[in-house]
């Protein structure tokens, strides 16, 4: 399976929908947004949660190229975002858990 990384960058977008998902993105709330797009619970991981989005937007996409009547840029611009702030989720850096962060302290260190 192709990296979730390299299938975003190679997603080609008209600019004014790509500029408009970026804003959105800044206000993405995966426990809010991502059941509304997907239709059911918020999945776990956020690899699983950006392919099932990319599947819907290659979707929505192709109703925008073959200009459907059922088309919404609005829909298109909120699952572009979406898919943004999943990929931002999935980049960041995971926090280490308590029990990792007291193994890694040296001992005899003072807190």
């Amino acid at each position: 399976m192709q990296d979730i990384s390299a299938m975003l960058s190679r997603l080609r977008r008209p600019p004014l929908l790509v500029r408009a998902a970026r804003i959105a993105a800044e206000d993405y709330r995966r426990e809010a947004h991502l059941p509304a797009l997907l239709g059911q619970p918020v999945p776990r991981r956020h690899g699983a949660a950006a392919l099932a989005l990319m599947e819907h937007e290659r979707e929505i996409d192709r109703l925008r190229r073959d200009r459907a009547a059922t088309y919404s840029a609005l829909g298109h611009v909120r699952l572009l975002s979406a898919l943004i702030g999943e990929a931002q989720l999935l980049a960041a850096p995971v926090p280490p858990t308590p029990g990792e962060m007291q193994k890694a302290a040296p001992q005899g260190t003072a807190l």
